[in-house]
């Protein structure tokens, strides 16, 4: 049977009151937020080091913690929980070999000894394993540390922004490394993290976690293309968000009255109303330059804007463009080999194509998303379409 993670506690602060409610099964889960969100708070009442005023966390049919009216307390110490946690910053004892900092949460016997050499091994460290901290790198420490948390045997192990102060390529080779041990441990895995970049290196689940709370939880790519609400959206640090006003509803689109230009949007899940002003947001890659002196394509004669190139630069994978449209700034990101033949100086004019699937509304407000798993204006400018 597979391990169950289930948290659902509340916890008052001065300046954040923590209402976290979730269930992690054996999988990465993502926990995605600005810093003081309650990201950290959520992983230190797992793993026993902060007590929340009420609610239960338990693993399995074991309640690791439990404060509810008309039922007895139960709070275990972090060394019965045995959950691995993996800090920011290492946390290995100084005057300890890595061997003997893995080794730690085992005991001293020979048998432990060996048991915290195979976990070196299976992190590529063995031939390090008499070097101290500060004789290894930055990323062998991290490396360490989670030899370590594996040898609480633990079905559970929290990353706090792990690999955060690492260089790209060893945070890189990290996240190949936690995705391998995950599936072939069955680990229930929670990470923190306020890089997006991360949480798509590791995971397939997100929990959107704001002032305290979970705004969104579900599949990464889901959450990310269907945000709950703007909140989350602004969370996201989603591009080209714009505001609309709603002018007309068809069977496969919504019109949108964008600065005066008539242009078509994806139905959302959540139909809005006529007249509504509703905010969207276009993806930078999911926006199309046309060549003037071509024909237009299917794919390209949809949602057409003119606007005038502000500013580009390359980007760590994709090139990128600031292009003005109207009053508003719209970021585009493409590959380095497309546009080669355009000429897509600063100060250009330019003609815009979006799909209107990449054109998202996103509602203003919704409740608390939980997943548990088992519990028209004649004066409108047409933007190159009809309808």
């Amino acid at each position: 049977m597979q391990p169950r993670l289930f948290v659902d506690i509340r916890r008052r602060f001065d300046h954040l009151t923590l209402r976290m409610q979730f269930q992690v099964e054996a999988e990465i889960l993502v926990l995605f937020g600005p810093s003081g969100a309650g990201k950290t708070q959520t992983l230190q009442a797992i793993a026993g080091l902060m007590t929340p005023d009420e609610g239960i966390i338990s693993l399995g049919d074991t309640a690791l913690f439990r404060r509810r009216l008309g039922e007895t307390p139960i709070n275990l110490p972090p060394r019965r929980r045995r959950i691995g946690y993996v800090f920011q910053h290492y946390a290995l004892f100084p005057h300890m070999t890595a061997l003997e900092n893995v080794a730690f949460p085992l005991g001293n016997s020979a048998q432990a000894r060996r048991r915290a050499h195979e976990l070196l091994d299976r992190m590529h460290l063995a031939h390090l394993a008499q070097r101290k901290p500060h004789e290894l790198s930055g990323g062998q420490q991290q490396r360490v540390a989670i030899a370590r948390a594996l040898a609480t045997d633990s079905p559970v192990i929290l990353f706090d922004e792990s690999f955060s102060a690492l260089d790209q390529p060893v945070r890189d080779q990290l996240h190949a490394d936690l995705r391998a041990l995950q599936a072939e441990r069955g680990l229930i895995v929670i990470y923190v993290t306020h890089n997006l970049d991360d949480a798509f290196a590791v995971g397939r689940r997100i929990a959107i976690v704001r002032e305290g709370q979970i705004e969104q939880i579900g599949p990464l790519a889901e959450v990310c293309r269907y945000p709950a609400n703007v909140r989350v959206a602004r969370v996201l640090g989603m591009a080209n968000l714009i505001t609309a006003r709603v002018i007309g509803i068809d069977l496969d689109r919504v019109w949108l009255d964008w600065q005066g230009w008539r242009i078509a949007a994806a139905l959302p899940p959540q139909l809005p109303a006529l007249g509504a002003t509703v905010t969207a947001f276009i993806r930078p890659e999911e926006i199309w330059l046309v060549y003037p002196d071509r024909p237009l394509t299917r794919f390209a004669d949809h949602n057409l804007l003119p606007g005038r190139i502000v500013e580009w630069r390359p980007g760590r994978r994709l090139f990128q463009l600031h292009v003005a449209v109207g009053g508003v700034m719209l970021e585009m990101a493409h590959p380095y080999t497309a546009y080669t033949d355009l000429d897509t100086a600063v100060g250009n004019e330019v003609q815009l194509s979006i799909h209107p699937e990449s054109v998202v509304i996103v509602p203003e407000t919704s409740q608390t998303t939980h997943d548990l798993r088992s519990h028209p204006s004649d004066h409108i400018r047409h933007a190159g379409i009809s309808g």
